[in-house]
């Protein structure tokens, strides 16, 4: 073996990208370094070129054909995947250089897959063949499916039409990438030092607490807030400053709008992407597209979706509004109400209506103790065990490990918790499911939050919307953890996207639940339980301007539907076209240069992600409220329901068609009046 070859062979030996995952499912997260990512992405894609080759040439058996097509690109997807989350989470120039330069190949190789006539061709032949007829249900499905999505994708199409594609797919991917990346660029740009205290009035301790934390990381002194969403809502909800607020408020809406981090140029080329791509797919338009294998179906009857809860919701709304803008009139506010001046008055008003001080309930809710909280909610419901691992590789030395097993002691899955804004981490909250196995395999997870770190010699202590957010996120690890499908592409979490939400939100309903309270929620200091009168005042609020709340988040769903259905260029400016729709939705008037689309990661930051799709969260939201009742009327942590829900939900991934699982728990379709009940807007 000459020099080259054995200096080759041993740099591929020590990339930890071309074998995590193979023989255990502790990744080497702290080995991964941005000079690994381009030669084992390169060399994995060529594997997976290979191996596709194979198939095409295999005889027609399901081992050899659609069996292999499941293992083929499975080693290039775990070490992209743990590239993208790196990426995510713990970011470098080099990363993100290095994870910029595969991601056009690696797009490309994506879409090329159903454009491989061969492929199609092993995969139509074998549907035809006596053992397709006679597959198991679960194969069987993946053999439909798995058609259905090559069609979709373009394997019908003329050889210059799919080469259109491919070049669409890798600008998609190039173009989101540099979205949501200068959507956390512009986040940690802004900065905003305050020396004067008196500034800081009306903001709890906590919030000065870590603003003055964040100064001292930097070498200042002062305070110092940034853009991370604890310190944004803690400036619009508290801050007394009318000026700080609307800093703060403008920096936030503004990211993505200007100089080298400007995003607006890039929405307009993304939608003509999209809906070019949808129209050569033959699909009228990129809802359309995306809707085709979820439970809407089609755009427009999503659009009729968000339409009906809408009409059902304006009357409230309105009326929300006025009571507001008295309200604030009342303690001197001037009228019309500015945005950053309704989370303060909302505020004010839910404090005078209720006496519920949000800060005072964050004591309840340290975040080690929250997070044991949602572990043993799911103990006691599905019967499985959650044990903390010391040892694992972690990309930050604040991240936690665990392992979740059966009632026989067999794992099912281990996953890594990180809850703290860092700024070389992602906003937001998320669930990245990196391995999804066959069992007995176990399966691999991270889930991450924002939420206000340890401050001040104080724990991370949570809003009660930040353990819901946790609980969330829990709720779809364990959609990926609980999974039992034994066909890889059918597991976990890779349901109609209009389903995967089910499983996150109905977690939420524990967070104020007094049998679950009472298992995670006491002082932080004292370890005394959450107080009744507290409670009550926390279950007061659960429909306090509830249609507000619910207009917000149909306004992004609207917007995101008009955006992927009806708007053109011809339109005019996409973000003026898209700010005249969330106005509808607005608790106050929006400025002309309001620029929340430039920012909205949800839409941008994925060639898909939830596109087209955002009415996603209100449609689980019916499914979630309905399938909570049967747990309300028979108990909250009754093991004959949750032994059902793991049955019927959890454990069977994308297995059946979602409605029928639906029914299988609930023994009956959907009821979207549950929602409107549980907001109290019912007529």
């Amino acid at each position: 073996m000459g020099p080259d070859l054995v200096a080759i062979t041993k740099a591929r030996m020590e990339n930890p990208l071309l074998t995590v995952g193979q023989q255990t499912l502790d990744v080497p997260f702290d080995r991964i370094s941005a000079e690994h990512v381009e030669p084992a992405i390169k060399e994995l894609i060529a594997r997976s070129e290979a191996a596709l080759d194979a198939i095409e040439k295999a005889p027609r058996t399901y081992a050899t054909t659609l069996g292999a097509l499941e293992t083929a690109t499975e080693q290039l997807e775990l070490s992209m995947s743990v590239v993208e989350h790196l990426e995510s989470v713990a970011t470098t120039p080099a990363l993100r250089d290095a994870y910029n330069a595969v991601l056009p190949s690696v797009s490309a190789f994506w879409s090329s897959i159903s454009l491989r006539e061969g492929l199609y061709r092993a995969l139509h032949e074998l549907s035809e063949t006596p053992e397709a007829q006679a597959l198991e249900p679960t194969r069987r499905r993946l053999l439909q499916k798995t058609l259905a999505d090559f069609r979709r994708q373009g394997a019908q199409l003329s050889p210059a039409d799919k080469e259109k594609l491919k070049q669409m797919d890798a600008e998609l991917s190039v173009i989101t990438t540099r979205f949501s990346q200068n959507v956390l660029d512009a986040t940690n740009a802004f900065e905003l030092m305050i020396e004067d205290e008196a500034r800081l009035s009306g903001l709890p301790e906590s919030a000065r607490s870590m603003a003055r934390d964040s100064a001292v990381s930097k070498g200042k002194s002062g305070y110092r807030f940034t853009l991370q969403a604890p310190a944004v809502m803690a400036v619009l909800t508290y801050a007394d400053d009318a000026e700080l607020r609307r800093i703060i408020w403008t920096a936030y809406n503004a990211r993505g709008t200007e100089g080298e981090h400007d995003n607006r140029p890039l929405i307009g080329k993304l939608l003509e992407l999209r809906r070019t791509r949808a129209n050569l797919l033959g699909f009228k338009d990129f809802a359309d597209l995306v809707t085709d294998d979820r439970m809407a179906k089609d755009g427009e009857s999503a659009k009729r979706f968000i339409g009906d809860l809408t009409e059902k919701s304006l009357k409230a709304f309105e009326r929300e509004k006025q009571e507001l803008a008295e309200f604030a009139a009342s303690l001197g506010a001037k009228l019309p109400l500015l945005p950053w001046d309704v989370g303060y008055y909302v505020e004010k008003l839910r404090m005078a209506r209720f006496a519920l001080d949000e800060e005072e309930l964050r004591a309840y809710f340290p975040a080690d103790r929250a997070l044991q909280g949602a572990f043993d909610v799911a103990q006691r419901l599905y019967g499985v065990k959650i044990v903390k691992l010391t040892g694992a590789p972690v990309w930050d030395p604040e991240v936690t490990t665990y392992e979740i097993q059966d009632e026989g002691g067999a794992r099912l899955g281990i996953f890594h918790v990180d809850l703290y804004p860092r700024e070389n981490k992602r906003g937001g909250a998320w669930m990245h499911g990196l391995l999804a196995s066959v069992p007995p395999a176990p399966n691999l997870a991270v889930f991450c939050c924002n939420s206000a770190p340890p401050t001040g010699g104080k724990p991370s202590l949570l809003l009660h919307r930040d353990v819901e957010t946790l609980f969330h996120e829990f709720g779809h690890l364990l959609h990926h953890c609980l999974s039992r499908v034994n066909v890889r592409s059918l597991a976990g979490t890779r349901v109609a996207q209009d389903f995967v939400e089910l499983p996150s939100q109905i977690m939420e309903n524990w967070c104020s639940e007094r049998d679950a309270l009472n298992l995670f929620a006491s002082h932080y200091e004292t370890g005394a339980p959450l107080p009744e009168a507290l409670l009550e005042r926390l279950h007061a609020t659960r429909t306090f301007r509830a249609a507000s709340m619910q207009m917000r988040q149909l306004g992004f769903a609207a917007v995101d539907l008009a955006l992927h259905i009806d708007y053109s260029a011809k339109d005019g400016d996409v973000m003026d076209y898209g700010n005249r729709i969330l106005q509808h939705y607005a608790a106050s008037e929006l400025p002309k240069d309001y620029g929340m689309l430039a920012g909205f990661l949800h839409l941008f930051s994925h060639p898909v992600g939830y596109a087209a799709g955002y009415y996603s969260y209100k449609w689980a939201e019916v499914l979630d409220a309905d399938a909570f009742g049967r747990f309300k009327r028979e108990g909250i942590f009754n093991p004959t329901v949750g032994r059902a829900f793991r049955d019927s939900i959890l454990s069977q991934g994308d297995a059946k068609d979602p409605m029928e699982l639906f029914i299988a728990f609930m023994g009956r379709k959907p009821d979207p009046q549950a929602l409107l009940l549980r907001q109290g807007l019912a007529a």
